[in-house]
Protein backbone atom coordinates (compact mmCIF):
# COMPACT_ATOMS: atom_id res chain seq x y z
CA UNK A 1 0.00 0.00 0.00
CA UNK A 2 1.45 3.38 -1.13
CA UNK A 3 1.28 6.50 1.54
CA UNK A 4 -1.16 9.00 0.70
CA UNK A 5 0.68 12.16 -0.94
CA UNK A 6 -1.40 14.98 0.13
CA UNK A 7 0.78 17.49 -0.68
CA UNK A 8 1.64 16.18 -4.42
CA UNK A 9 -2.10 15.73 -4.69
CA UNK A 10 -2.24 19.37 -3.61
CA UNK A 11 -0.21 20.32 -6.20
CA UNK A 12 -1.45 18.51 -8.60
CA UNK A 13 -4.54 19.60 -8.60
CA UNK A 14 -2.91 23.25 -9.00
CA UNK A 15 -1.02 22.29 -11.70
CA UNK A 16 -3.65 20.85 -14.27
CA UNK A 17 -5.36 24.05 -15.63
CA UNK A 18 -9.59 24.30 -14.12
CA UNK A 19 -11.78 27.25 -14.00
CA UNK A 20 -13.76 28.22 -11.20
CA UNK A 21 -13.88 26.76 -7.52
CA UNK A 22 -12.73 23.46 -6.35
CA UNK A 23 -16.35 22.24 -4.27
CA UNK A 24 -14.61 18.88 -3.31
CA UNK A 25 -11.90 16.06 -3.38
CA UNK A 26 -13.51 12.44 -3.23
CA UNK A 27 -11.52 9.03 -3.94
CA UNK A 28 -13.35 7.89 -6.83
CA UNK A 29 -13.90 4.22 -8.45
CA UNK A 30 -13.13 0.76 -7.98
CA UNK A 31 -9.54 0.54 -9.18
CA UNK A 32 -6.86 -1.59 -7.70
CA UNK A 33 -3.54 0.27 -9.35
CA UNK A 34 -3.67 3.91 -9.52
CA UNK A 35 -5.05 6.10 -6.84
CA UNK A 36 -8.41 7.95 -8.60
CA UNK A 37 -10.33 11.57 -7.30
CA UNK A 38 -13.37 12.74 -8.33
CA UNK A 39 -12.86 16.70 -8.69
CA UNK A 40 -16.02 18.77 -8.45
CA UNK A 41 -15.82 22.50 -9.78
CA UNK A 42 -18.23 25.88 -9.66
CA UNK A 43 -17.88 27.66 -12.40
CA UNK A 44 -19.67 30.99 -12.12
CA UNK A 45 -20.42 31.07 -15.96
CA UNK A 46 -20.56 27.64 -17.13
CA UNK A 47 -21.92 25.96 -13.54
CA UNK A 48 -20.40 22.45 -11.81
CA UNK A 49 -18.46 20.10 -13.95
CA UNK A 50 -16.23 16.99 -13.26
CA UNK A 51 -12.87 16.10 -13.81
CA UNK A 52 -10.69 12.53 -12.92
CA UNK A 53 -7.26 13.06 -11.00
CA UNK A 54 -5.07 10.22 -11.22
CA UNK A 55 -2.19 9.56 -8.80
CA UNK A 56 0.06 6.84 -11.41
CA UNK A 57 1.03 3.85 -9.90
CA UNK A 58 4.80 3.53 -10.91
CA UNK A 59 5.60 0.27 -9.21
CA UNK A 60 3.52 -1.13 -11.97
CA UNK A 61 3.92 1.30 -14.23
CA UNK A 62 7.44 1.90 -14.62
CA UNK A 63 7.89 4.26 -17.66
CA UNK A 64 5.01 6.62 -17.02
CA UNK A 65 6.24 8.86 -19.77
CA UNK A 66 6.05 6.15 -22.37
CA UNK A 67 2.96 5.09 -20.83
CA UNK A 68 1.21 8.67 -21.65
CA UNK A 69 2.54 8.97 -25.16
CA UNK A 70 0.63 5.64 -26.03
CA UNK A 71 -2.40 7.01 -24.10
CA UNK A 72 -2.19 10.18 -25.83
CA UNK A 73 -1.09 9.08 -29.60
CA UNK A 74 -4.10 6.64 -29.21
CA UNK A 75 -7.15 8.73 -27.74
CA UNK A 76 -5.66 11.55 -31.02
CA UNK A 77 -6.19 9.01 -33.75
CA UNK A 78 -9.62 7.63 -32.08
CA UNK A 79 -10.49 11.83 -31.83
CA UNK A 80 -9.98 12.00 -35.40
CA UNK A 81 -12.12 8.43 -36.60
CA UNK A 82 -14.85 9.60 -34.26
CA UNK A 83 -14.91 12.64 -35.70
CA UNK A 84 -14.99 11.22 -39.41
CA UNK A 85 -18.40 9.55 -38.30
CA UNK A 86 -20.01 11.88 -37.08
CA UNK A 87 -19.60 11.37 -33.27
CA UNK A 88 -18.54 13.21 -29.86
CA UNK A 89 -14.89 12.79 -29.16
CA UNK A 90 -15.81 14.20 -25.93
CA UNK A 91 -17.77 11.23 -24.94
CA UNK A 92 -16.28 8.50 -26.99
CA UNK A 93 -12.62 8.31 -25.98
CA UNK A 94 -10.88 9.24 -23.26
CA UNK A 95 -9.56 13.42 -23.29
CA UNK A 96 -6.52 13.93 -21.20
CA UNK A 97 -6.45 17.56 -19.39
CA UNK A 98 -2.80 19.00 -20.09
CA UNK A 99 -0.82 20.67 -17.06
CA UNK A 100 0.29 24.18 -16.75
CA UNK A 101 3.22 23.42 -19.02
CA UNK A 102 1.30 21.39 -21.30
CA UNK A 103 2.51 18.35 -20.96
CA UNK A 104 -0.07 15.34 -20.48
CA UNK A 105 1.14 14.35 -16.62
CA UNK A 106 2.48 16.98 -13.73
CA UNK A 107 5.45 15.72 -12.00
CA UNK A 108 5.37 16.39 -8.66
CA UNK A 109 8.29 17.53 -5.96
CA UNK A 110 8.40 13.88 -4.64
CA UNK A 111 8.99 12.16 -7.95
CA UNK A 112 5.34 11.04 -8.08
CA UNK A 113 3.38 11.80 -11.91
CA UNK A 114 0.22 12.61 -12.05
CA UNK A 115 -2.73 13.19 -14.62
CA UNK A 116 -5.88 14.53 -15.30
CA UNK A 117 -9.04 13.51 -17.58
CA UNK A 118 -12.14 15.46 -18.34
CA UNK A 119 -15.08 13.47 -16.78
CA UNK A 120 -17.82 11.78 -19.37
CA UNK A 121 -21.31 12.77 -17.99
CA UNK A 122 -24.02 10.35 -18.08
CA UNK A 123 -22.17 7.41 -18.04
CA UNK A 124 -21.58 4.80 -15.79
CA UNK A 125 -19.10 1.81 -14.93
CA UNK A 126 -20.18 -1.56 -13.54
CA UNK A 127 -18.15 -4.38 -11.63
CA UNK A 128 -20.34 -6.51 -12.31
CA UNK A 129 -22.85 -8.26 -14.67
CA UNK A 130 -26.50 -7.04 -13.94
CA UNK A 131 -27.92 -8.00 -16.92
CA UNK A 132 -27.02 -9.90 -20.29
CA UNK A 133 -27.25 -6.37 -22.09
CA UNK A 134 -24.45 -4.82 -20.14
CA UNK A 135 -22.25 -8.05 -21.26
CA UNK A 136 -23.14 -7.72 -24.99
CA UNK A 137 -22.71 -3.75 -24.90
CA UNK A 138 -19.20 -4.50 -23.48
CA UNK A 139 -18.33 -7.27 -26.12
CA UNK A 140 -19.50 -4.62 -28.95
CA UNK A 141 -17.51 -1.73 -27.31
CA UNK A 142 -14.56 -3.72 -27.10
CA UNK A 143 -14.67 -4.82 -30.83
CA UNK A 144 -15.71 -1.55 -32.25
CA UNK A 145 -12.31 -0.21 -30.18
CA UNK A 146 -10.16 -3.18 -32.58
CA UNK A 147 -12.33 -2.00 -35.09
CA UNK A 148 -11.18 2.02 -34.92
CA UNK A 149 -7.84 0.93 -34.29
CA UNK A 150 -7.35 -1.36 -37.06
CA UNK A 151 -5.24 0.59 -39.35
CA UNK A 152 -3.27 1.79 -36.34
CA UNK A 153 0.33 0.87 -36.29
CA UNK A 154 0.71 -1.33 -33.40
CA UNK A 155 4.48 -1.93 -33.29
CA UNK A 156 5.08 2.40 -32.62
CA UNK A 157 3.18 1.42 -29.60
CA UNK A 158 5.61 1.22 -26.15
CA UNK A 159 5.03 -2.02 -24.16
CA UNK A 160 4.14 -1.15 -20.78
CA UNK A 161 4.50 -3.96 -19.01
CA UNK A 162 7.17 -5.87 -21.27
CA UNK A 163 5.63 -9.40 -22.26
CA UNK A 164 2.31 -9.09 -20.53
CA UNK A 165 0.40 -11.66 -22.73
CA UNK A 166 3.55 -13.71 -23.52
CA UNK A 167 1.77 -17.20 -22.00
CA UNK A 168 5.34 -18.99 -22.93
CA UNK A 169 7.33 -16.73 -20.80
CA UNK A 170 4.60 -16.18 -18.04
CA UNK A 171 4.89 -20.36 -18.21
CA UNK A 172 8.80 -20.00 -17.61
CA UNK A 173 7.77 -18.16 -14.49
CA UNK A 174 5.55 -20.37 -13.11
CA UNK A 175 8.57 -23.52 -13.80
CA UNK A 176 10.83 -21.52 -12.05
CA UNK A 177 8.50 -20.93 -9.05
CA UNK A 178 8.00 -24.76 -8.82
CA UNK A 179 11.33 -25.42 -8.82
CA UNK A 180 12.25 -23.00 -6.46
CA UNK A 181 9.00 -23.59 -3.98
CA UNK A 182 10.15 -21.19 -1.51
CA UNK A 183 7.45 -21.74 0.50
CA UNK A 184 7.42 -25.40 0.39
CA UNK A 185 4.12 -25.28 -0.70
CA UNK A 186 4.48 -27.45 -4.01
CA UNK A 187 4.11 -30.42 -2.62
CA UNK A 188 0.18 -29.90 -1.18
CA UNK A 189 -0.45 -28.38 -5.28
CA UNK A 190 0.86 -31.37 -6.93
CA UNK A 191 -2.97 -31.86 -8.50
CA UNK A 192 -2.58 -28.15 -9.78
CA UNK A 193 0.95 -28.44 -10.86
CA UNK A 194 0.19 -31.46 -13.02
CA UNK A 195 -2.64 -29.89 -14.74
CA UNK A 196 -0.62 -27.06 -15.40
CA UNK A 197 2.51 -28.66 -17.09
CA UNK A 198 0.03 -31.63 -18.87
CA UNK A 199 -0.87 -27.90 -20.99
CA UNK A 200 2.16 -26.69 -21.66
CA UNK A 201 1.95 -27.30 -25.12
CA UNK A 202 -0.56 -24.94 -25.61
CA UNK A 203 1.26 -21.86 -24.00
CA UNK A 204 2.99 -21.34 -27.27
CA UNK A 205 0.25 -21.43 -29.97
CA UNK A 206 -0.74 -17.58 -30.19
CA UNK A 207 2.62 -16.73 -29.50
CA UNK A 208 3.79 -18.92 -32.50
CA UNK A 209 0.92 -17.69 -35.02
CA UNK A 210 2.30 -14.27 -34.22
CA UNK A 211 5.69 -14.85 -35.13
CA UNK A 212 4.65 -16.76 -38.48
CA UNK A 213 2.38 -13.49 -39.19
CA UNK A 214 -0.81 -16.08 -39.05
CA UNK A 215 -2.29 -13.53 -37.24
CA UNK A 216 -1.42 -9.76 -37.32
CA UNK A 217 -0.40 -7.49 -34.19
CA UNK A 218 -2.61 -5.49 -33.47
CA UNK A 219 -3.31 -2.37 -30.82
CA UNK A 220 -4.98 -4.08 -27.54
CA UNK A 221 -6.58 -2.83 -24.70
CA UNK A 222 -5.09 -6.05 -22.32
CA UNK A 223 -7.57 -5.50 -19.66
CA UNK A 224 -10.88 -5.59 -21.23
CA UNK A 225 -13.03 -6.28 -17.85
CA UNK A 226 -16.88 -4.97 -18.15
CA UNK A 227 -16.10 -1.99 -15.86
CA UNK A 228 -13.62 -0.24 -18.37
CA UNK A 229 -16.55 0.27 -20.47
CA UNK A 230 -19.09 3.86 -20.12
CA UNK A 231 -22.10 3.02 -20.75
CA UNK A 232 -24.71 5.48 -21.21
CA UNK A 233 -27.32 5.94 -18.83
CA UNK A 234 -30.09 7.16 -21.21
CA UNK A 235 -29.22 4.64 -24.20
CA UNK A 236 -27.89 1.79 -22.04
CA UNK A 237 -25.60 1.80 -25.20
CA UNK A 238 -21.50 1.48 -24.49
CA UNK A 239 -19.83 4.72 -25.60
CA UNK A 240 -16.66 4.75 -23.88
CA UNK A 241 -13.56 2.47 -23.46
CA UNK A 242 -11.37 3.84 -20.80
CA UNK A 243 -8.60 2.52 -18.36
CA UNK A 244 -5.89 2.67 -21.42
CA UNK A 245 -3.11 2.47 -19.50
CA UNK A 246 -2.34 -1.60 -20.91
CA UNK A 247 -3.00 -0.67 -24.30
CA UNK A 248 -0.12 -1.49 -26.40
CA UNK A 249 0.82 -3.92 -29.48
CA UNK A 250 -0.85 -7.00 -28.67
CA UNK A 251 -3.29 -10.19 -30.28
CA UNK A 252 -7.31 -9.36 -30.22
CA UNK A 253 -7.95 -12.73 -29.61
CA UNK A 254 -6.61 -12.30 -26.15
CA UNK A 255 -8.33 -9.16 -25.45
CA UNK A 256 -11.63 -11.26 -26.50
CA UNK A 257 -10.34 -13.92 -23.90
CA UNK A 258 -9.79 -12.57 -20.92
CA UNK A 259 -13.04 -10.80 -21.51
CA UNK A 260 -14.50 -14.27 -21.51
CA UNK A 261 -12.91 -15.79 -18.52
CA UNK A 262 -13.88 -12.99 -16.42
CA UNK A 263 -17.47 -12.70 -17.92
CA UNK A 264 -18.57 -15.81 -18.78
CA UNK A 265 -17.67 -17.46 -15.77
CA UNK A 266 -20.70 -18.73 -13.34
CA UNK A 267 -18.53 -17.88 -10.33
CA UNK A 268 -16.46 -15.25 -8.77
CA UNK A 269 -13.04 -15.27 -9.46
CA UNK A 270 -12.30 -16.89 -6.10
CA UNK A 271 -15.06 -18.92 -5.10
CA UNK A 272 -14.00 -22.44 -3.59
CA UNK A 273 -16.84 -24.48 -4.39
CA UNK A 274 -15.71 -25.40 -7.75
CA UNK A 275 -19.00 -27.13 -8.59
CA UNK A 276 -20.30 -23.70 -8.92
CA UNK A 277 -17.68 -22.96 -11.83
CA UNK A 278 -18.09 -23.24 -15.38
CA UNK A 279 -18.29 -21.00 -18.99
CA UNK A 280 -21.34 -20.33 -19.58
CA UNK A 281 -22.33 -20.57 -23.17
CA UNK A 282 -25.17 -18.41 -23.54
CA UNK A 283 -23.27 -15.55 -22.32
CA UNK A 284 -20.26 -17.02 -24.31
CA UNK A 285 -22.27 -17.04 -27.44
CA UNK A 286 -23.72 -13.28 -26.37
CA UNK A 287 -20.25 -11.74 -26.14
CA UNK A 288 -19.37 -13.25 -29.39
CA UNK A 289 -22.24 -11.68 -31.16
CA UNK A 290 -21.15 -8.49 -29.58
CA UNK A 291 -17.47 -8.83 -30.09
CA UNK A 292 -17.89 -9.92 -33.40
CA UNK A 293 -20.34 -6.90 -34.51
CA UNK A 294 -18.54 -4.56 -33.33
CA UNK A 295 -15.07 -5.31 -34.75
CA UNK A 296 -17.80 -5.40 -37.87
CA UNK A 297 -15.22 -6.98 -40.67
CA UNK A 298 -11.89 -6.07 -39.17
CA UNK A 299 -10.57 -9.16 -37.84
CA UNK A 300 -9.26 -11.92 -40.02
CA UNK A 301 -10.85 -15.28 -40.82
CA UNK A 302 -7.62 -16.43 -38.73
CA UNK A 303 -8.35 -14.26 -35.83
CA UNK A 304 -12.19 -15.35 -35.64
CA UNK A 305 -11.26 -18.72 -35.75
CA UNK A 306 -8.76 -18.72 -32.51
CA UNK A 307 -11.36 -16.90 -30.76
CA UNK A 308 -12.23 -19.78 -28.63
CA UNK A 309 -8.31 -20.84 -28.14
CA UNK A 310 -7.60 -16.88 -26.66
CA UNK A 311 -10.40 -17.50 -24.31
CA UNK A 312 -8.71 -21.11 -23.00
CA UNK A 313 -5.49 -19.39 -23.22
CA UNK A 314 -6.03 -16.79 -20.82
CA UNK A 315 -7.65 -18.16 -18.51
CA UNK A 316 -5.08 -20.69 -18.43
CA UNK A 317 -2.25 -18.05 -18.21
CA UNK A 318 -4.41 -16.42 -15.52
CA UNK A 319 -4.35 -19.71 -13.70
CA UNK A 320 -0.68 -20.30 -13.85
CA UNK A 321 0.04 -16.77 -12.90
CA UNK A 322 -1.98 -17.47 -9.76
CA UNK A 323 -0.66 -20.66 -8.81
CA UNK A 324 3.16 -19.45 -9.23
CA UNK A 325 2.17 -16.47 -6.68
CA UNK A 326 0.45 -18.82 -4.61
CA UNK A 327 4.28 -20.73 -4.68
CA UNK A 328 6.27 -17.79 -4.30
CA UNK A 329 4.66 -16.49 -1.02
CA UNK A 330 1.52 -14.36 -2.42
CA UNK A 331 4.09 -11.27 -3.46
CA UNK A 332 1.94 -10.26 -6.24
CA UNK A 333 -1.98 -9.98 -5.91
CA UNK A 334 -3.30 -8.42 -3.44
CA UNK A 335 -5.05 -11.60 -1.15
CA UNK A 336 -7.40 -11.44 1.74
CA UNK A 337 -7.24 -14.82 2.96
CA UNK A 338 -5.24 -17.95 3.81
CA UNK A 339 -5.01 -19.71 0.29
CA UNK A 340 -6.47 -16.77 -1.63
CA UNK A 341 -4.02 -17.26 -4.79
CA UNK A 342 -4.91 -21.02 -4.50
CA UNK A 343 -8.37 -20.78 -4.46
CA UNK A 344 -8.56 -18.40 -7.94
CA UNK A 345 -6.12 -20.76 -9.72
CA UNK A 346 -8.84 -23.58 -9.16
CA UNK A 347 -11.42 -21.45 -10.80
CA UNK A 348 -8.99 -20.73 -13.42
CA UNK A 349 -8.42 -24.52 -14.01
CA UNK A 350 -12.11 -25.20 -14.02
CA UNK A 351 -12.85 -22.87 -16.27
CA UNK A 352 -10.38 -24.79 -18.52
CA UNK A 353 -11.30 -27.82 -18.29
CA UNK A 354 -15.14 -26.46 -18.84
CA UNK A 355 -13.77 -25.16 -21.90
CA UNK A 356 -12.48 -28.38 -23.23
CA UNK A 357 -15.94 -30.21 -22.53
CA UNK A 358 -17.26 -27.50 -24.03
CA UNK A 359 -15.34 -27.20 -27.22
CA UNK A 360 -17.18 -28.00 -30.35
CA UNK A 361 -19.95 -25.91 -28.79
CA UNK A 362 -17.89 -22.54 -28.56
CA UNK A 363 -16.08 -23.19 -31.81
CA UNK A 364 -19.72 -23.47 -33.41
CA UNK A 365 -20.74 -20.14 -31.67
CA UNK A 366 -17.75 -18.58 -33.28
CA UNK A 367 -18.56 -19.99 -36.46
CA UNK A 368 -21.97 -18.64 -36.41
CA UNK A 369 -21.55 -15.20 -36.22
CA UNK A 370 -18.11 -15.48 -38.43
Amino acid sequence: MRKENDKGKTDAINNFSSRGNLVSVEPYGSGHINDTYLLIYDDPEKGQYKKILQHMNRQIFTRPIELMENIMNVTTYLRERILEKGGDPERETLNVIPALDGKPYYIDSEGEYWRAYQFITGASCYDQVKKPENFYQSAFSFGNFQRMLADYPADTLHETIQGFHDTKSRFAAFRRAVEADVCGRAESVRKEIDFAFAHEEMTGVLGGMLERKEMPLRVTHNDTKLNNIMIDDATGKGICVIDLDTVMPGLAVNDFGDSIRFGASTAAEDETDLDKVECDMELFELYTKGFVEGCAGSLTAKELEMLPMGAKVMTFECGIRFLADYLEGDVYFKIHREGHNLDRCRTQFKLVEDMEKKWDIMNEIVRKYS
